[in-house]
Order: C-alpha cells, then sequence, then structure tokens
C-alpha cells in the first residue's frame, strides 16, 4: 500500500494521510447538509414552497439530492484516491448548486413547468456538460483553454463565485431581506419590535421572528474565531452549533425521525438515478420553458463547464502549492489525471442526481495538515460514505444554521482576487465586473460573460488584442448572443 500511494517517497505516512484525510472530511462536510437545501430551494419547508410551490415535490428533491451528494462525494473522491492518487477531494460545487436550482427548479416552478420534470432537466445538462468536460480533459484542451483564459477572470472567478455564495447565505438567513425603495436592506430587527401587541403579536413572537438572522450572526463569528485557533472542522462545528443555539432560542424540539433514512433512499430511487433515463427529462432540457431553447441549452452546458473548469483549476494550484506538488514549469503534478477525475465526478452527480461535482478547495486543509498522497483521499471518502445514515440529522439543521458556511466560504473566496493587479484597467475593470456582477444579477455564468466581453473589447480598443485572447473571444461572443437572445 505504501508503494501503490507512495507515502514515503512523497515524505508522508499513514498519520499525516490519516489526519490530512480527517482534516479535509470535517473541513467540507458542511457540504452534506448545504448542497441539498440549495438545489431544492430549501426542501419542503423553504422559500419556493412558501411562494406557492409543490412542498412534496421539493421535498423528494431534498431526499434525493441528499443521498446523490453523499454518493457523488464518496465516487469523485475515491478517484482521487486510487487513480490520481493526489491529497484531493471532490463534492456538488458550491454556487454551481443554486445555479442549478436557479435555472431547473425554481426556473421550473416560475415558467409552470413540473418541479420534477425541471430537476430532471438539469441532471440531463449537467450530464452533456461532464462528457464536455471528459472530452477536453482527455484531449488536453481542457488545461489548454484554462491557460489561455485572461489571467484576470481566472482570478476574479473565484471571488465573484464566493461573494454569490455569500448573498445567498444572508438572503437564507433573513441577515439581508427586501425593501421597495433600496433593493436590499439589514435585518429589520425594529420592525419586528414595533408589532408586538399588535393582533396577538408577542415579544417572543418578535424575537423568533429575527432570531435565525442573529444565529446566522452568532455562527460565523464562532466558525472565524475556531478558524483562527486552528480548530479542526471549524466550519461543521459552526454549522450545528447554530442548529443549536435556533432550537434553543426559539424553544423549539426538533423532528427526529428515523424513518427519513428510509423515505430519502426511496426518493433517490424514483426520481434520482433514474431521472437521467427518462425521455421526457431530454426533451424538457432542450424545449422546456424554463430552459428557453436549444440555445439556451447550450449556453448552460458551457456555462456549467466554464465554471467548474475555473474553480478546480484555482484549487488544484492552491492546494498543490500549499503541498509543493509543483512540476519544473509550475504546474501540478498530473493534473491531467486530476481533471479526468473531476469530470468524471461532473457525470457521476448528474447520473445519480445532483448538480455539478468539483475538487473542493476545502481539500487544502487537509493538505496543511500533512496529506500529500491518495490515501489521505481514502479515508475523506470513506468518511463521506458513513455520512449515508445521517438524514434524520440533516432534516433537523435549518437554513440560518447552514448560512453562516455559505458566508464563510464567501470570505475564503474573496480572497483570490487580491492578485488582480488594479492599476492595470483592462485587468481592473473586467475583474471588477465579473466579482460583482455576479451577485448583482444573481447568475454566476453573466458574470462571466460580462467580464469576458468587457475585457475583449477594452483589449481591442487599446490595440493589446493577440491570438492569445482568442478563447476569450469565442467566449465573449457566445454569452453576447446568450444575452441577446436569452433571458436569464
Amino acid at each position: 500500500m505504501d508503494k501503490f500511494f507512495k507515502i514515503t517517497e512523497r515524505g508522508s505516512n499513514y498519520r499525516k494521510e490519516i489526519v490530512g484525510g480527517l482534516t479535509t472530511f470535517f473541513a467540507m462536510a458542511y457540504i452534506i447538509f448545504v448542497n441539498p437545501a440549495q438545489v431544492a430551494a430549501e426542501g419542503a419547508n423553504g422559500w419556493l414552497a412558501g411562494l406557492g410551490a409543490d412542498s412534496a415535490a421539493l421535498g423528494k428533491i431534498w431526499n434525493s439530492v441528499f443521498i446523490a451528494s453523499v454518493l457523488v462525494a464518496f465516487v469523485g473522491t475515491m478517484l482521487y484516491a486510487f487513480y490520481a492518487k493526489l491529497p484531493y477531494a471532490q463534492a456538488c460545487g458550491m454556487g454551481l448548486n443554486s445555479f442549478f436550482c436557479t435555472c431547473f427548479i425554481s426556473g421550473a416552478y416560475f415558467a409552470g413547468v413540473d418541479l420534477i420534470g425541471g430537476y430532471h432537466s438539469g441532471m440531463v445538462l449537467v450530464f452533456l456538460s461532464g462528457i464536455v468536460f471528459l472530452l477536453l480533459s482527455i484531449t488536453g484542451a481542457r488545461e489548454y483553454i484554462a491557460k489561455a483564459m485572461p489571467e484576470c477572470l481566472k482570478k476574479a472567478i473565484p471571488a465573484g463565485i464566493g461573494l454569490f455564495i455569500a448573498l445567498i447565505g444572508f438572503k437564507n438567513s433573513g441577515l439581508v431581506v427586501a425593501n421597495q425603495y433600496t433593493f436590499v436592506q439589514f435585518a429589520d430587527i425594529n420592525g419586528a419590535i414595533s408589532k408586538v401587541g399588535t393582533d396577538g403579536f408577542t415579544g417572543f413572537d418578535a424575537w423568533c421572528e429575527i432570531a435565525p438572522a442573529v444565529v446566522a450572526f452568532l455562527g460565523l463569528v464562532i466558525i472565524a474565531v475556531l478558524t483562527k485557533l486552528n480548530v479542526k472542522g471549524g466550519v461543521l462545528i459552526g454549522v450545528l452549533s447554530s442548529a443549536v443555539l435556533y432550537y434553543v432560542f426559539t424553544w423549539q424540539v426538533p423532528e427526529f425521525d428515523m424513518s427519513a433514512i428510509g423515505q430519502a433512499f426511496k426518493d433517490f430511487g424514483e426520481i434520482g438515478v433514474t431521472g437521467l433515463f427518462n425521455a421526457e427529462a431530454w426533451e424538457l432540457a432542450f424545449t422546456g420553458k424554463h430552459i428557453g431553447g436549444i440555445f439556451s441549452a447550450i449556453v448552460l452546458i458551457i456555462s456549467f463547464c466554464i465554471v467548474d473548469m475555473f474553480d478546480t483549476v484555482g484549487t488544484l494550484y492552491g492546494a498543490a502549492t500549499e503541498a509543493g506538488m509543483l512540476d519544473e514549469n509550475g504546474d501540478p503534478i498530473d493534473m491531467d489525471k486530476a481533471m479526468t477525475c473531476d469530470s468524471v465526478g461532473t457525470l457521476t452527480g448528474a447520473v445519480l442526481g445532483t448538480s455539478t461535482c468539483t475538487t473542493f478547495v476545502e481539500c487544502a486543509s487537509g493538505v496543511a495538515a500533512g496529506a500529500r498522497t491518495g490515501f489521505a483521499s481514502l479515508v475523506t471518502s470513506l468518511c463521506f460514505l458513513a455520512c449515508l445514515f445521517l438524514t434524520p440529522l440533516a432534516n433537523i439543521v435549518p437554513s440560518c444554521a447552514t448560512a453562516p458556511a455559505l458566508i464563510f466560504v464567501g470570505v475564503l473566496m474573496l480572497k483570490n482576487f487580491s492578485n488582480v493587479d488594479m492599476t492595470d484597467m483592462r485587468s481592473a475593470v473586467p475583474a471588477f465586473l465579473t466579482l460583482v456582477m455576479m451577485p448583482l444579477t444573481y447568475s454566476i455564468s453573466n458574470g462571466i460573460g460580462i467580464g469576458c466581453i468587457s475585457y475583449i473589447l477594452i483589449t481591442l480598443l487599446t490595440g493589446k488584442f493577440t491570438k492569445k485572447d482568442i478563447v476569450a473571444t469565442v467566449i465573449a461572443v457566445l454569452f453576447l448572443a446568450k444575452f441577446i437572445f436569452v433571458t436569464m
């Protein structure tokens, strides 16, 4: 085993690999709670159900995605263990899961399309993006495209995704709410207090109304403190602590239904793993009202590919640099194998019934703890497999408890923007637009598209266009056509 994983060769040992694998798991285990909530609009009791969507269907999607999330993390990370033999881990990508919900779940509801059908159509397009991904990885084109994209955009995309994720966390917890005059505002604490005494509204009712926002804020502080103190699994501890605070603050007793395990597997078998093989799903993927036509479907496939591509590339460079696992050219070792693992993970996720699977930046924490080989990934993957039986626990975690994790991940991802050259307007303006347009338009792909278009225009008008900008130009043209012909 030592020879297979090259443990001694890479200056590691079993203890370091086990500790590193466990560290990676605890750093990213929050995804098993957060991903189903993001894909299924928080499930049967979430915001979409509150608008009138079929709560039973949303509950089934939540259960299905929970099982799929665990299985895809297990399979994707196991690929890293035995194929690439690298200390990295995969799971459903943050930001991409919200994008999936916006396009295929909430998008289906607002377009009058059956929610299960919308869910299945999303699996089809994610599957196709995975095939494109795999072809690009096998041929080496993916690595070429990654290196050909403007540096300013590669650095801004993860940061923009971070802001987008943070916005979702702020919204889900009630820390940021809608305002008809200013679009958004901070949690209306005064408004809740002022209702006391009207229509039987008590002080406790007011407290329960603002409690989610308070819990989310305290949860974020807990995660930040634990991270500062180098406590392993700080994000997961923060999520679970926030859940406890919520029930204490609102004086509720969570319902712990063991039958939820069987129901989750039942829903997974009925609408999850079988969805991709439904002929109607393929038709909806290209003709459904929530999609907007074949051209829009193609744009969505490209969007999923682009986001996953640069998320993975950024993670690989960051983690490999931390581990000292770079080749003579300064590129991560076995990068081609890592990208192949990533694309197969995406295909697996689509087959199982969840959004795009990607390499997680949190694996850098395991690398920092000493992980250097695929043995650490084996440990991480087995930990995920054990999570299949945590459905009852996941069901009692409220959205205000997972919100701190979303906001904190946004904090981590925002640091990428510090590497953008803000003195050069050809870099600064496209990077800034990519950064802010993702949360402001509530779309990752819009941010990438606007960033590409602005970069090409500035480059052309300043006479700086070179052959290496051709790839960005093609992407910019595709997005420009999308903005003209497709509303999203």
